[in-house]
């Protein structure tokens, strides 16, 4: 990922973060999320996928049913 200049860099850190805090499983909380958004831990519905930042990072949840 190439970057020109501070208005490039922030959204993109903007969305690692958000990554980071509710879509990343995190290995030291037993591959738990770390603030799952309401209804995305469903086991019902159809599996859907949020990308962010062009495709590099991806979130699969089930879609409530």
């Amino acid at each position: 990922m190439i970057l020109f200049g501070e208005n490039w860099l922030r959204p993109a850190i903007q969305n690692f973060v958000a990554h980071y805090h509710s879509e990343g499983n995190h290995q030291g909380l037993a591959n738990r999320l770390i603030s799952p958004e309401v209804g995305h831990l469903a086991n019902a519905g159809a599996v859907q996928r949020r990308q962010r930042l062009g495709g590099t990072l991806n979130y699969y949840y089930r879609a409530a049913a």
